[in-house]
């Protein structure tokens, strides 16, 4: 005999995966913006320290 489906849970668990995704992407796409904001910043420190 197969099992019942279990609407709910299934459902559950597929907005847990969908925000889990979404949530990776959003913090890819700030860790490569990130970077290029520090790499600027690293620049103008030594140039002021230099001084």
């Amino acid at each position: 005999m197969a099992m019942k489906p279990n609407y709910r849970y299934e459902r559950s668990q597929r907005d847990k995966a969908k925000a889990a995704k979404k949530e990776a992407k959003l913090a890819a796409k700030v860790a490569k913006e990130k970077p290029s904001s520090t790499e600027q910043e690293e620049a103008q420190e030594p140039a002021a320290g230099e001084c």
